[in-house]
Parts: structure tokens; C-alpha cells; sequence
């Protein structure tokens, strides 16, 4: 149940309606609240117990409740086109993926939703305002703070003007990637689902049947799409009431294909159309990724940033050197954290649960192949790779850690020969392999 609420509230957060909207049912609240209180000052009028309040007569509040209605909806309109277009610079310069943490960024939201609730809080206010042709009803609580939320609209714009032209530069975009990346570190490792290394050297291999391939019956995929969650604790709960073996297939970040398998369950025997829904039902599948269980894909953005940096279109190489900056320090602290196993215990630990994990040999190469493969013709990339892998190097001992970093320092110094055509770059390059090489061994 978690899950599907972080998976809805993921949805309403990266939309642009859902606080709007929010704010313009405030926008209801906020005046029915000034009305009963116009109403309550009675005949005399709130005017001669607040000096500071509206003391004009209907026509001049009509007239200024129109023309901040007719305002704000204009500036509601130039505020949306501006954000649009800064979406389509976002794309093009920093990758469709991006567009996410654009979405996200409550700040536009916010400036939206003030702009359509003054507007919709004066056409509220403005049917209540009567002249001279019946009863003269003039609401000037609810008129003043008309005025004193069209000012607060001015400050928000100003505020927009600022945000917008501040979250398009590169700086801003990394810093919250990086933001991102930091989160989803902090929060999945360690797993605390999953058991340490230290415990599982005191378990046996053979804790799984010898005829688990032989006789687990596959569950396959209803749908399609990017797997964005896996609601653990609701898997737990129903092998362990039913007394099975669960090995899920895929981790999140992966593209499942419909009628794919994701999970295999031991003893076979036992599977049935309503097993087969509950365990679909705890895997979340989506359009998109996200990085709540998946700590690729911060990676993977900084990675497609830093690619488009290098490309002869945009021609960035101090962008992707930022990229691979915060890359090196994510990795770095990475290599210090204790990965969580494959394998799942219950309460009296029997093994309930055989995940896909991700692995650091993973990431690393996730982080440094394309980076390493588009960005052999640039020096300064290709030294900083080799600088970022003796950096993550000096943080582990770990010996299939240390091989994969060696791997990809080979192959990097082994690409400048083709990359770089200028011997005094190539014998730089050589020079920092070497270095990181006296790191590595």
C-alpha cells in the first residue's frame, strides 16, 4: 500500500494541475471565509472598525476586482507559455528525461496556482458586489484582501521571472539531479529488507531447492512498462502465508515486456489466477522511471547530461566535467556502503524472497561507458575519467570493484589512441592511466 501511495503522490507531484488545483479550492475557502466576515460587521460596515480596509464605493469595486481578474488570467496565461518554452530548452539541452525534475519544480507550480486562485478568488467576490439598483452591498474585507493578494501576485512574479531564467542553467539542473542521486542513496542503502553479508556467510546456498528451476512456475506480466516500485513487504506477506519461494526477475529501472516473466514461485503447484494478480498488483509498473527504487536513474541523468555537453552541437566539455564531478562523488560513497543482499528472510527466517539487486560493478560501468565512448576526442574528459576512477579506487578493496574500475580505465586510455590526435594529449592521458593505475594495484 506504500508503494501505490508514493506512486500517486510521485504522479500528483509531477504534474502541473494537482496544486493549482489545491489552491484554487483555497481560492473558494478564502472567500466564503471574507464574506461571512462582511457579513458579520453588519450594516454598519467593517470600514469604521478597520481604517485600513476597501472604502470605495460598487462601481470602483467592480472596476478593481475586474481588472485584477482580467490581470492575473493574462498573467497566468505568459507565465505558462514561458514555462513551456523553457521546457522545450530543458529537452533540447539536457535530454527529455529531464523534463521530469522540471515537472516536479514547485516553485512553477506555486506561481500558477496564485495567479488562477486571485482570479478565481475576485470573480467570487465580484458577483457578490451590488449598486445602486437594489440594495447598495459593497464586501470591503473581501475586496481588500483582493488587493492585498494582487500584491502578493506581483511579488510572485517577480520571483517567477527570476526562477525561471535560474532553473535553465546548468548548474541548477545538476545540483538537483545530484539532489536526486543523494536522496535515493540515502534512502536504499542499506536495504533493510535485505540481510548483511556478515549474516548471510552464516547461511547455507543449499537454503534453496535443487529443483527450484524444475518445478517454479513462472508468473508473466499483464502489461508493459518501466518497473518503478516493488512493494516488498506485500510480497513477503503473501509467500509467507502461503508458504512459498519468491525470485523476482527484473529490479527496478528495467523494461518489462507484456506476458514476460517477473517472478518465478517455488512450489509451482500452488499458483493460481488470483496469486498471479496479487503479485502483479505488487510490482508497480509505470511510463517512466523514477529514482524511488531505482538509483540508476539519477545516474543515468547525469550521464545524459554530460553526454549532450560533449556533442558537437552544443560543445560543453566543463558541463560533462561537472557530470563526471558528481558522479565521482556518488560512486565514492558507494563504494563505502554494504549493498543489500539478493536473498529475503522472514520473521523466523526462512528465505521467502530471491531479488535482482543492483551491483557496484554496475553502476560503475552504467556511470563511465558512453561517457568514456562519446567523449574519447575531448583530453580534459577523458584525463578527469581516469581522475574520477583513482578517486573511486582509493575507497574500495573490493576486488570486483577494483577490476571493473581497471576495465574501464584500460579501455579509456586504450580509446584516447584513436580519440586524441596530438601526441602531447595522448602522452597526458597516458600519464594519468599510470596514475591511476598505481591507485588500483
Amino acid at each position: 500500500m506504500k508503494v501505490k501511495l508514493f506512486k500517486l503522490w510521485d504522479s500528483l507531484n509531477s504534474s502541473y494541475w494537482f496544486l493549482p488545483a489545491l489552491m484554487t479550492l483555497a481560492a473558494f475557502g478564502l472567500a466564503f471565509g471574507t464574506l461571512t466576515l462582511d457579513r458579520a460587521a453588519g450594516e454598519a460596515g467593517p470600514i469604521e472598525k478597520f481604517a485600513w480596509s476597501y472604502a470605495g464605493g460598487p462601481e470602483g469595486a467592480r472596476t478593481l476586482l475586474s481588472t485584477v481578474a482580467g490581470s492575473m488570467i493574462t498573467t497566468a496565461g505568459t507565465v505558462f507559455s514561458i514555462t513551456i518554452v523553457a521546457l522545450t530548452l530543458a529537452s533540447t539541452q539536457f535530454g527529455p528525461r529531464m523534463l521530469r525534475n522540471f515537472m516536479q519544480d514547485r516553485g512553477n507550480q506555486v506561481v500558477l496556482g496564485t495567479f488562477v486562485t486571485t482570479f478565481m478568488y475576485c470573480l467570487l467576490i465580484l458577483r457578490t458586489v451590488r449598486g445602486e439598483d437594489s440594495n447598495i452591498s459593497v464586501p470591503q474585507i473581501s475586496v481588500t484582501v483582493a488587493i492585498g493578494l494582487a500584491i502578493a501576485s506581483i511579488g510572485v512574479l517577480i520571483y517567477f521571472i527570476h526562477h525561471a531564467s535560474t532553473s535553465i542553467q546548468a548548474w541548477h539542473v545538476l545540483e538537483e539531479v545530484n539532489r536526486d542521486l543523494n536522496h535515493a542513496m540515502k534512502h536504499l542503502f542499506p536495504e533493510t529488507l535485505g540481510e548483511s553479508k556478515t549474516i548471510l556467510k552464516q547461511r547455507q546456498v543449499s537454503e534453496i531447492p535443487a529443483e527450484f528451476d524444475s518445478k517454479a512456475t513462472p508468473i508473466l506480466a499483464n502489461q508493459s512498462g518501466y518497473l518503478q516500485a516493488i512493494d516488498e513487504e506485500k510480497l513477503m506477506a503473501i509467500a509467507q502465508s502461503q508458504d512459498l519461494l519468491l525470485r523476482l526477475k527484473h529490479r527496478p529501472g528495467q523494461f518489462i515486456n507484456p506476458k514476460s516473466v517477473l517472478v518465478e514461485v517455488y512450489p509451482g503447484e500452488q499458483v493460481n489466477p488470483k496469486l498471479a494478480r496479487q503479485i502483479n498488483d505488487a510490482l508497480i509498473l509505470g511510463s517512466e522511471r523514477n529514482e524511488k527504487q531505482d538509483i540508476e536513474f539519477p545516474i543515468n541523468q547525469l550521464v545524459e547530461i554530460a553526454l549532450r555537453a560533449i556533442s558537437p552541437s552544443i560543445n560543453d566539455p566543463f558541463t560533462a566535467i561537472r557530470c563526471i564531478d558528481r558522479l565521482t562523488v556518488a560512486l565514492c560513497h558507494l563504494a563505502t556502503v554494504e549493498f543489500p543482499s539478493a536473498y529475503r528472510y522472514d520473521d523466523d527466517h526462512n528465505l521467502r524472497i530471491i531479488t535482482n539487486p543492483v551491483k557496484f560493478t554496475g553502476l560503475i560501468d552504467s556511470a563511465f561507458n558512453q561517457i568514456r565512448q562519446y567523449g574519447r576526442s575531448d583530453s580534459a574528459v577523458t584525463i578527469r575519467l581516469l581522475e574520477a576512477i583513482a578517486a573511486i579506487a582509493s575507497h574500495t578493496d573490493s576486488p570486483p570493484s577494483r577490476k571493473a574500475l581497471l576495465r574501464q580505465a584500460t579501455m579509456i586510455e586504450r580509446g584516447s589512441h584513436e580519440g586524441l590526435p596530438e601526441e602531447q594529449d595522448r602522452q597526458e592521458v597516458r600519464e594519468q592511466y599510470l596514475s591511476a593505475l598505481r591507485v588500483l594495484k
